[in-house]
């Protein structure tokens, strides 16, 4: 292992397949917890705060650490790697799951190992029968040196990109292959490779699915999937201001911490070997409902989940933790409920069925202290609208929505109904050939 690679593994901390330890105390639980899981790598010598503190590497030392991993049950085979004053232990992912140590089974959840019970670990060994999704590799080389800039830069890396800055990150091998993760995130139309690979977002008239205001499709890596669907969110909800000490503070209509909690935990845990569907938003008047394919994992049921952290992708997972989209695994369903119970006008649910189905419903009174909301995005739009039209009256819907930019024609067709109802356009002449006259 080179001092770059170390450096750069330095500067992306703990993750799902890398643990600092600064001794060997409590080493088994680490082994058996990669072991168990999908392996990874133990750096001895450095501490949690991922400053190298150094190990005194002796023979001696490198016997310990072989007899550690041997006694585990069954029996774990490791490899070692001298790093000047670091040690380093290679553990594989075991082909005889279930693995314990003394203390029991253990498991990697993102950057922690944690103790299961061996019941749940023989039931997430048989859900997990068949190749993980995520770490599965192709043959596809097509990855962004642009986006993999974008994300070193997010975690405080600044390298050089190559082939092993694709191993470093999980993502690829040595001969530049991406796996299923590595399109994900650093190719710049996954959609290309991975048909439902992408984010449908739809805002509807009404409390039905049958007239769309807008809609758009998402087909970037799930960085740039994340951050336009909250954009498309925030366009297409409402805005309060509540008055306080002469300053105005503005209130969303959906809590944007619990949105976009609901967005990451779709996008991570949906089943991408489903060809059932991508991941879908949908904005009505009273809801807003966020779906993805895939149900609960076993040993997850109703009653524990959001108790218990299992993940069906734990590189996607680990990869979006890095740069600090998640936190603490396994908390995201908590967060969610204290989002909306703070935000006071939400209610949120979730459905389970095949799909998992995240519905948060606005309540029918306001919360306390929320004015009535003002449809923001539309207010602009429509101005938007009249301008275009006072500089040339002859503009159609297509001219009209190519102009405006993140908005469908249907959405178009909306706002022009709705400022002919207003008595603010008129419609001189046929629907083709004719014109418009801004009334003033």
């Amino acid at each position: 292992m080179k001092n770059k690679k170390l450096s750069l593994i330095l500067g992306e901390g703990e993750g799902q397949y890398i643990e600092f330890k600064e001794k060997i105390s409590g080493l088994d639980k680490e082994i058996v917890a990669f072991a168990n899981s999908s392996g990874g790598k133990i750096f001895l010598g450095i501490d949690d705060k991922n400053i190298v503190q150094g190990i005194n590497v002796t023979n001696n030392l490198k016997s310990q650490v072989q007899d550690i991993a041997r006694n585990c049950d069954p029996s774990i085979i490791i490899s070692l790697e001298e790093v000047e004053n670091i040690l380093v232990v290679d553990v594989k992912e075991g082909k005889n799951k279930p693995y314990s140590c003394r203390e029991g089974f253990y498991i990697r959840m993102g950057a922690n190992s944690q103790k299961m019970k061996r019941d749940e670990i023989l039931d997430f060994v048989i859900s997990e029968g068949r190749t993980r999704f995520d770490e599965t590799f192709t043959n596809i080389k097509d990855y962004s040196i642009d986006l993999v800039k974008d994300y070193l830069k997010r975690i405080g890396v600044n390298e050089d990109v190559d082939k092993s800055t694709l191993v470093n990150l999980g993502v690829g091998d040595s001969n530049g292959n991406l796996n299923n993760a590595g399109i994900l995130f650093f190719t710049k139309r996954p959609k290309s490779y991975l048909i439902n690979a992408y984010v449908t977002c739809a805002r509807y008239k009404g409390i039905e699915k049958v007239y769309i205001i807008d809609r758009k499709d998402f087909e970037g890596d799930l960085i740039s999937q994340v951050e336009n669907s909250m954009e498309f969110i925030k366009r297409n909800t409402r805005l309060a201001y509540k008055i306080e000490d002469l300053e105005r503070e503005e209130i969303p209509e959906y809590p944007v911490k619990a949105l976009r909690e609901a967005l990451l935990n779709a996008i991570m845990h949906r089943d991408y070997f489903s060809s059932g569907g991508n991941v879908q938003i949908d904005i009505y008047d009273d809801r807003l409902t966020i779906t993805n394919i895939g149900g609960l994992m076993k040993p997850l049921t109703i009653e524990t989940f959001g108790k218990v952290a299992i993940r069906r992708n734990p590189l996607i997972a680990d990869l979006f933790h890095r740069i600090n989209f998640i936190e603490k695994m396994g908390t995201g369903v908590k967060r969610i409920r204290e989002s909306c119970e703070e935000h006071g006008g939400v209610k949120f649910n979730f459905e389970v069925d095949g799909y998992f189905i995240s519905e948060f419903k606005l309540k029918k009174k306001p919360a306390k202290n929320q004015p009535k909301t003002t449809q923001k995005t539309t207010q602009k739009t429509t101005q938007k609208i009249l301008e275009l039209l006072k500089e040339n009256s002859a503009l159609s819907r297509s001219e009209l929505t190519d102009m405006i930019g993140n908005i469908t024609e249907d959405g178009v067709k909306y706002n022009l109904d709705k400022l002919k109802k207003e008595g603010k356009i008129k419609r001189i002449g046929p629907d083709k050939g004719g014109s418009w006259e801004v009334v003033k």
